[in-house]
């Protein structure tokens, strides 16, 4: 094989045969997608099974979530949202259709995200404080809802254990751990606010039922950001696990966990040396295959990595970097789809991009270049994410299935959603009809509309105890 020097002095058309052989791997033929399915569906009844689920590595909690809202929820709820480095306070009121939101945004400084889990759970109920303060809210009892989108074993509505951190997160003395509890022994410990948290869910779940609220044949959840997840509603038949009654609706919202496909090594056929790069320098080595391939916090570093293989190879810039180009992590997510973006041979977005990693030397062929390393690794991502969407509606089997997508990846790529369609139009079963629909807020509205049913059917419960009192 030549080397960077003999490299320097190809031809455009010799140029552009290697830097297709440096990046093939990112490009999966039919068949590939295919088996994939089979590993995937595979792996989900692996972890409904109540033998095969223990050593299962795509967990299929059971939510404890039974059906989508009935439109007769109403009040006020506060709803919190944790899952990355934000987080966020919310007052929803409901009514009927109507929905009314104020929301406030606070940081979790990096001291935190990798402390205690007790400096944790103080800092949210320190922010709720103050919410509820600005808000003049700190004389009622109002009910809570939860967004906490981590790997979680949920108990039931308002018991999740912590089963492993992710996206960064690394507080001690949370993993194992009811969130619900340390929430509770948090805003005890102030003794200055009256919240009582009436359910947990994860995003993906707040997802679905956002969209249910304004359509009821919503029946997926998937979140496309930092991370990659999706819920859906399952046959109650189908989930061995089960230990919730047995009562109408006989289903129950299912948190796939399937950023964890692949721990076991089934993703293998398909990584490459890239992806085992991400992973070797990741905070959560061998944990969260799939997830590596497809989410935000990822894409860029994939990006970077075969960027700078190329620029080694003296197939950009001239072989010539930047500190910026070389350092793990800085060529954000965000990137990707500014260069996709781009329209036109003036490279406008790109050239913005290597201006920002300090790259002085660059020519329009090294920006073409950039693009379509970009668009193999987010067509894959898109592809692979559609691939699990796919395994889910053909199992689940309903005749037509909104989807309920969130997350920046999703929001802000400008070909995600279409790539995503066409590959899920070449899997799914014939005659079964889905629609991808953006869902606004889901963490948010979400876990509001989830304590809001949990409230509807305490309070019909109550009544009822209440009128069966009065008989005896």
């Amino acid at each position: 094989m030549p080397g960077p020097v003999d490299l320097l002095t190809s031809s455009p058309r010799r140029r552009t045969r290697t830097v297709e052989n440096l990046v093939r791997p990112f490009i999966l033929k039919d068949e590939d997608y295919k088996r994939l399915m089979e590993i995937m569906l595979g792996e989900f009844n692996k972890g409904l099974g109540k033998e095969t689920n223990p050593t299962a590595k795509v967990k299929m909690y059971p939510t404890y979530v039974r059906d989508v809202p009935d439109g007769t929820e109403n009040g006020n709820f506060l709803a919190l949202d944790l899952g990355g480095t934000n987080f966020r306070v919310l007052l929803i009121n409901l009514n009927g259709q109507e929905v009314t939101m104020e929301s406030k945004i606070y940081l979790i400084p990096q001291h935190i995200m990798t402390g205690t889990g007790e400096h944790l759970f103080d800092h949210i109920a320190e922010c709720i404080y103050k919410f509820m303060n600005n808000h003049d809210l700190l004389n009622q009892k109002i009910p809570l809802g939860f967004t906490f989108s981590f790997p979680c074993k949920q108990m039931g509505l308002n018991h999740a254990v912590l089963t492993q951190w992710t996206k960064g997160f690394k507080c001690e003395g949370v993993e194992g751990e009811d969130v619900v509890r340390l929430l509770h022994e948090a805003i005890k410990r102030r003794g200055d606010i009256d919240v009582e948290c009436l359910a947990v869910i994860n995003d993906t779940v707040g997802a679905l039922m956002s969209c249910a609220h304004s359509d009821r044949e919503c029946a997926i959840g998937l979140i496309l950001g930092t991370g990659t997840n999706a819920c859906y509603i399952e046959k109650l038949e189908n989930v061995e696990l089960w230990d919730g009654d047995n009562n109408e609706p006989k289903q129950v919202m299912i948190n796939t966990e399937w950023g964890a496909l692949g721990d076991d090594g089934c993703l293998d056929f398909i990584k490459t040396e890239y992806d085992r790069q991400v992973d070797k320098h990741s905070i959560n080595p061998g944990r969260q295959t799939y997830e590596k391939m497809i989410s935000g916090m990822y894409m860029g570093e994939i990006v970077r990595l075969a960027l700078e293989k190329l620029r080694k190879h003296g197939l950009l810039f001239n072989g010539k970097g930047s500190e910026e180009l070389s350092t793990r992590g800085r060529f954000y997510t965000k990137y990707v789809s500014e260069i996709e973006s781009d329209v036109d041979d003036h490279f406008k977005n790109t050239k913005q991009v290597f201006e920002e990693l300090a790259l002085e030397k660059y020519s329009d062929e090294d920006c073409r270049i950039a693009q379509y390393v970009c668009s193999l690794v987010s067509t894959r991502a898109a592809f692979l994410a559609a691939v699990g969407v796919a395994t889910l509606l053909n199992k689940m089997e309903r005749p037509d299935v909104s989807v309920a997508v969130d997350g920046s990846l999703y929001r802000f790529h400008p070909h995600f959603h279409d790539l995503m369609v066409e590959k899920i139009e070449q899997l799914i079963k014939p005659g079964l009809k889905f629609k991808l629909m953006l869902s606004h807020d889901g963490s948010g509205k979400g876990a509001a509309i989830v304590t809001a049913v949990a409230n509807r059917l305490r309070e019909s419960q109550s009544e009822s105890i209440g009128e069966n009192g009065l008989e005896n």
